[in-house]
């Protein structure tokens, strides 16, 4: 009862932020997202905790200040996300540029896979829905919701152009086909994780416990890895779409240290993004919560 009530709750906003011109839109949004920050203090209390450990010689005003603009970027995507029913391949170009995409075109042909790395940055929803459009839909690797109901409701939205989602739990066999197959997935890999299927690497010099499926599916496959992300230019008045240059792997006659080495790679380059874009980041996320053996919690 309570799942349909707050699906209730939440459809008829996302109908008419979907229904309203697009400034107009992320106005809302936004509002609805320095809402959040002002009454939601957990979340405030986290963002803090993460900005002091990533950023410990800033000010508590640069930090509140960053703080307040990650609430920003994401009211801005929640607005894109509703948006999404709108948008064409003809009109998208409005909404999300690319830069670098010679770097995708160029992985995609080697016929082997390619892996789509990402991270909670920017507009992440937006990142495959807009290449979908282009053409170029991929399996898109995503823990659901606890609620069904809202779940669906953006398992639609995220489908519309082709995407398919593979669930967080058991993604090793559908990335291992769509690999071989020749096909793009994207992995959200900036997230708290629980050893064995986290590693511990370095995040902002802190350890941190690190998804390394990512690395395990490239170390067997060849697939080309490809950072992928999605950022609000605020000159432009749009989103970039930015694929970097493949990572080169790590490869040794130790699978489990290559396993490891790769996935520090793969955060040093989410952390690189970061560090350029730092109010886009999702900083509520309890990123250093799980310790290596004998560390004191951090939160």
């Amino acid at each position: 009862m309570r799942e349909r009530l707050e699906y209730a709750l939440v459809w008829p906003w996302v109908k008419l932020l979907g229904m309203l011109p697009r400034p107009l839109a992320r106005a809302l949004g936004i509002a609805f997202g320095l809402a959040i920050y002002t009454v939601h203090a957990r979340l405030r209390k986290v963002g803090l905790r993460n900005l002091a450990l990533a950023f410990p010689e800033m000010s508590v005003n640069e930090r509140r200040r960053l703080l307040r603009g990650e609430f920003i970027s994401l009211g801005r995507q929640l607005a894109e996300v509703c948006l999404f029913p709108r948008y064409t391949r003809e009109n998208v170009s409005q909404v999300v540029v690319y830069e670098g995409f010679e770097n995708f075109e160029r992985a995609y042909a080697r016929g082997k896979g390619v892996l789509f790395l990402t991270g909670h940055i920017g507009a992440w929803e937006l990142s495959a829905f807009a290449h979908s459009l282009q053409g170029h839909p991929l399996s898109i690797v995503m823990r659901s919701l606890d609620n069904p109901y809202v779940d669906g409701l953006l398992q639609r939205y995220r489908t519309m152009h082709g995407n398919r989602t593979v669930d967080k739990d058991d993604f090793v066999r559908g990335l291992l086909s769509a690999m071989r197959a020749g096909e793009t997935a994207g992995i959200l890999m900036d997230t708290n994780m629980t050893p064995p299927q986290g590693v511990f690497v370095d995040f902002f010099g802190v350890p941190a416990c690190t998804a390394s499926g990512l690395a395990r599916i490239a170390l067997r496959t060849d697939a080309e890895v490809v950072p992928g992300f999605t950022v609000w230019d605020s000159k432009l008045r749009k989103y970039i779409l930015h694929f970097l240059p493949p990572v080169e792997l790590v490869r040794s006659s130790n699978n489990e240290a290559d396993i490891v080495a790769n996935t520090a790679k793969f955060t040093s380059v989410i952390e690189g993004i970061v560090r350029r874009y730092p109010e886009q980041w999702l900083w509520v996320h309890r990123r250093w919560k799980t310790r290596p053996p004998g560390e004191a919690a951090l939160y």
